[in-house]
């Protein structure tokens, strides 16, 4: 199955749009990635794409290349490539066209689940934001109590905690009883640490370890597994702390102002910081404003990346505060929401697992068709 470069201006279209289903991998960059494409689609100049799949079924031939060392076909030059001619030498095998349809529509029941589980992941996310911005940013239940009217879709309880009026302050009108206050007074911050690589037994635990390489998609919110791991050694021997399930991880340094609900008990480099609300504020409260300050961070710099956060980044941010108890009532409110995220990402990860370790399998025959059918079953 021919596989072709690109050509032309970096970052361009360089070919003629290629009618899909295609297979595509990074030949700069993303090396040894692949791609499955359903739609038509216009390769870039950092791509290498098949040009003819020989008989062979498309979505068979995706997978059969993620057991590919692609990125043993380096090019050797100053910006590391892929050599079309060296991954054309490569050998593999390949079963009747029959067994690779069953084995790509078995392999993609899991990768469609998973995207399901992506896309329901947007929703949620999209759902919990807008709820934070209606209550906190926006202050609809406040406005329509100020008319003399009761929030829509609002229980009686919830209701009383927003106020039915406004008060000035130095951030304009605010509601009623809020407060306006630098935002370090409204949290906690932990900070992070590395147990000297130079240690063996510091590393390879079973404690995972955030570094920016592990931040999730802000839609996905939750961070899940890390690629490094640490010992208890290793964490008592540096200064790395324990965050606790639903604490906000933001990064300081690097790329700076991700953030991310830790979903599981880790630790983190120094380049970032652990977050919780303080005097009992929500979790999730604290994690949709501090992506709310953020994004307002980007604002102020006109677009541009700002270089670190600090203790003082912080201090000179003010925000208008609510209340505790509304905080923590829109924790209540949203916690369905985030936990069926939550869940939903440790389902894609278990079904991408499975999905790795069949993959192998089922082209070496060491199972059959059937066998997986019955595995993939039982997983969904």
């Amino acid at each position: 199955m021919p596989i072709v470069s690109s050509s032309g201006a970096s970052g361009k279209h360089s070919v003629a749009r290629v009618s899909g289903p295609g297979v595509v991998t990074g030949r700069y960059g993303t090396i040894g990635q692949v791609f499955y494409i359903k739609e038509d689609f216009w390769p870039l100049n950092t791509t290498l794409f098949v040009s003819n799949f020989k008989g062979n079924d498309p979505l068979f031939t995706s997978y059969l290349l993620r057991t590919v060392d692609i990125a043993s076909c380096n090019d050797k030059s100053s910006v590391p490539g892929v050599n079309r001619n060296d991954l054309h030498r490569l050998r593999v095998n390949t079963p009747p066209f029959p067994e690779q349809r069953a084995i790509a529509h078995i392999l993609g029941a899991l990768d469609d689940k998973i995207e399901l589980n992506r896309r329901m992941n947007e929703t949620l996310e999209a759902m919990a934001r807008a709820l934070f911005t209606s209550w906190f940013v926006d202050v609809d239940p406040v406005r329509t109590k100020a008319e003399g009217r009761q929030p829509d879709g609002m229980d009686a309880e919830t209701a009383a905690l927003f106020p039915d009026a406004f008060e000035e302050s130095e951030l304009g009108p605010i509601p009623q009883a809020w407060a306006v206050r630098a935002f370090s007074q409204t949290i906690v911050l932990i900070g992070g640490g590395t147990p000297k690589t130079t240690v063996p037994e510091y590393w390879g635990g079973d404690i995972p370890w955030f570094s920016m390489v592990d931040a999730p998609r802000d839609v996905d919110m939750f961070v899940i597994d890390t690629e490094k791991k640490i010992t208890q050694a290793g964490l008592d021997n540096s200064s790395a702390r324990l965050l606790a399930p639903d604490t906000t991880i933001i990064s300081a340094r690097g790329t700076v102002g991700r953030c991310a609900l830790v979903g599981l008990t880790m630790a983190m480099n120094q380049s970032c910081y652990g977050v919780k609300g303080s005097d009992g504020r929500g979790d999730y409260f604290t994690y949709f404003s501090l992506r709310g300050v953020v994004a307002d961070l980007q604002r102020s710099s006109h677009g541009s990346v700002f270089d670190t956060i600090t203790r003082d980044t912080f201090e000179r941010i003010k925000i208008m505060c609510p209340p505790v108890a509304l905080t923590q009532q829109f924790d209540r409110t949203v916690r369905d929401l985030m936990k069926r995220a939550l869940l939903n990402l440790h389902e894609s990860r278990t079904l991408a697992a499975i999905r790795d370790a069949l993959l192998p399998r089922l082209l070496s025959g060491e199972i059959r068709v059937k066998d997986a059918v019955q595995i993939v079953e039982a997983a969904r």
